[in-house]
């Protein structure tokens, strides 16, 4: 069995739909259920023997001790955290208790359950840290992409929380011989991605017909990575990757944030045109975030060299798969947005 932490969330619960169509090993699901992490991502799991929920916040020590009694898994994957940079700026003491003091006593409650443990499941155990491009801080336009070695520099709430608790697992490692890993992905995007980021939010405004909001002048620029690429790298990690190393995943698809609401909105014009005009016309400038990172990208050259691993997805694929799901799944979007289970 393996634990996954925010399995309710958007890469934790497509990771957990994806595990468990490949595999036939058990899955325990530690999520909270925050305004981002809603169960109907996972009601076909419902009946599924091998998949296992808990209502549970990281911060529970005494509920996370439960479970690792209880579940005996050979494996964490930290996926839960705060993640909106917007939101980081408005309160960010929710990022500090989440993904700091979080991971702090989801660690605590892993080393004392990995403790016990016999030498050889003690040695095979892993705890896998999924991180973020961002605690890099922002690239120049001709500056070389990030690689596992660049310093941090986090330049948001969101992200200095997510470098903070890097250096917590990071220490872990080389405290206690906690078998970690970590990771740090690129802007992900696919299935079940709660409408507040730009490729859900510019699909979900535009076939409301509601304005579609970019920063400033678009010019910010993200690699992208398609969700289920993201995925098959983590179970590539979790299997082969070596205790104590971090890899970085990234999709080899940097884009302005311009040319992705184009691209977005090319394909609602293609896939489900407008009675009348474009999708275009409903893009607005808006006031730049404050403290907006001007660019990330990611070297993947590790992971691949060394795992043998690439994405399979181009992010013209992935993104017309992306906005044909949501086209196909306005119930869902619906019901996350007014927190209910359909």
């Amino acid at each position: 069995m393996i634990l996954v932490t925010g399995g309710a969330g958007f890469i934790g619960s497509n990771f957990v739909l994806d595990w468990l169509q490949r595999r036939e090993e058990s899955v325990i699901n530690v999520d909270k259920l925050t305004y981002a992490g809603n169960l109907c991502t996972l009601k076909s799991l419902k009946d599924n023997p091998l998949y296992y929920f808990a209502r549970v916040d990281i911060n529970d020590r005494f509920s996370l001790d439960v479970l690792f009694s209880r579940y005996a898994p050979r494996a964490v994957i930290h996926f839960a955290a705060e993640s909106h940079v917007d939101r980081s700026i408005r309160s960010p003491a929710e990022f500090i208790q989440t993904n700091v003091i979080g991971t702090f006593t989801l660690l605590e409650a892993t080393r004392a359950y990995w403790g016990r443990l016999d030498d050889d499941v003690k040695t095979a155990f892993r705890f896998l840290h999924v991180s973020t491009d961002e605690v890099f801080g922002s690239l120049l336009p001709g500056d070389a992409p990030f690689c596992e070695i660049t310093p941090y520099a986090p330049n948001s709430p969101y992200s200095a929380t997510k470098a903070a608790s890097d250096h917590l697992v990071r220490a872990y490692h080389y405290t206690y011989g906690l078998p970690v890993v970590i990771t740090h992905c690129s802007n992900n995007y696919g299935p079940y991605h709660f409408p507040e980021k730009l490729i859900p939010l510019t699909i979900v405004r535009a076939l409301r017909g509601k304005s579609i909001p970019l920063y400033g002048n678009g010019q910010n620029v993200r690699d992208w990575l398609y969700v289920y690429d993201h995925c098959s790298a983590i179970r590539k990690i979790l299997s082969h990757g070596i205790p104590g190393q971090t890899y970085n995943v990234g999709g080899q698809n940097e884009k302005k944030n311009i040319e992705v609401v184009r691209a977005v909105c090319d394909l609602l014009d293609f896939l489900n045109p407008k009675v009348s005009g474009s999708y275009h016309d409903l893009i607005v400038s808006v006031s730049d975030r404050l403290g907006h990172d001007r660019r990330y990208a990611i070297s993947a050259r590790k992971i691949k060299t060394e795992l043998g691993w690439k994405p399979i997805e181009t992010f013209e694929s992935g993104l017309k798969k992306t906005v044909q799901w949501y086209l196909d799944n306005q119930n869902w979007v619906n019901a996350v947005q007014s927190a209910r289970v359909y």
